[in-house]
């Protein structure tokens, strides 16, 4: 049996790429589907999240599987070249295990990821999408994860994309205290974000999302205001930070939109953090007075000043790491056969 990973990330692939090829969960299923059906794949784990999009597969036939999974990335990419890379079982599992470990983000020692990696497993289980090696993959993943995380100081300092945007805004504006802060999307990573936000101060927050009872829900457990996700820039006055991160496959802040909006905005300078892959902010809003605009690869250098704190640890977070696929390859040799 051979663990397959292919894909790509922030490191080789820049924004406007890596949104082409994200997977929704809409698309989810289709994609699992799709995978499934490469004939000598027995399971796989789709990951899409805002720094990668990657696809694990266990295959006893790997090079024609392999060969298969590059079509259909390829397929993806609506003419543009983008670097793939590909690896096979020992680089595979190292890959995943650094993954998990937030050794491998944008802002190394970031936690997020984890939680992405869980709910990528899951819904591939959920989907009947997984088999025994990649079930024991995944669930050795979460123990290094945890086992890095406990046992290394890795995750000092701001160790989520969502802690580096609001470190962001802090240096823009100082004192948060007396801002306002609309946040497009309910999800983790707004979650997380809103609640960086009130810790540093921030009193105002609007929540808006495509569910409101999700938006509801988020406003009342940090003291903020739930808005209607159609009417969110209705509620758009004295806004002084907007952050988005949305599911949303095309931009749902446009230039004309917002054009109309800072008509009636005093002239107040407006910050966005764009942290959805897609985008939801078109680039184009840039060309307005008053409007800033940081994307998700704007964030990179923040988190490149953050790395320092956490150099030192990489190493004992590698060598923890290599003890523990060394582990899990040992179990691969003694179980070959595929299983669902």
């Amino acid at each position: 049996m051979t663990i397959l990973c292919a894909g790509i990330n922030h490191r080789d692939a820049a924004l406007e790429i890596r949104e082409k090829f994200a997977i929704g969960n809409h698309e989810l299923q289709e994609t699992l589907n799709h995978l499934r059906a490469i004939e000598g794949l027995s399971g796989a784990v789709v990951v899409s999240t805002c720094n990668r999009v990657e696809l694990y597969a266990s295959s006893i036939t790997p090079t024609p599987v392999m060969d298969a999974i590059r079509r259909f990335l390829k397929s993806r990419t609506s003419g543009l070249e983008a670097p793939f890379y590909t690896e096979d079982s020992l680089p595979s599992v190292k890959h995943l295990f650094r993954v998990a470990s937030g050794l491998d983000s944008m802002v190394v020692g970031e936690t997020e990821i984890l939680g992405q990696l869980k709910q990528a497993y899951s819904a591939a289980a959920e989907h009947g999408a997984t088999n025994t090696h990649l079930n024991k993959l995944f669930q050795h993943a979460f123990r290094v994860a945890k086992q890095v995380r406990t046992e290394t100081s890795i995750t000092r300092g701001a160790t989520s994309v969502g802690s580096v945007a609001v470190d962001l805004a802090g240096k823009i504006f100082g004192d948060l205290g007396g801002r306002k802060v609309m946040i497009l999307g309910a999800g983790d990573t707004s979650e997380r974000v809103a609640r960086s936000l009130v810790s540093r101060g921030v009193r105002t927050v609007i929540v808006a999302n495509r569910t409101f009872d999700r938006a509801a829900a988020l406003a009342d457990q940090i003291g903020g205001l739930a808005v209607h996700f159609d009417h969110w820039h209705t509620a758009f006055d004295e806004v002084d930070i907007l952050i988005c991160s949305t599911a949303a496959p095309h931009p749902i802040v446009t230039r004309e939109k917002l054009e109309s909006i800072m008509r009636r905005h005093s002239e107040r300078p407006l910050f966005i953090i764009d942290l959805a892959v897609p985008r939801d902010v078109d680039a184009s809003v840039t060309e307005l007075e008053n409007v800033y605009l940081y994307d998700i690869d704007s964030i990179e250098e923040i988190a490149r000043q953050s790395l320092n704190i956490r150099q030192a640890e990489i190493v004992r977070c590698e060598a923890l790491i290599d003890t523990h696929v060394a582990d899990f390859m040992h179990w691969m040799r003694n179980h070959p056969t595929p299983s669902r």
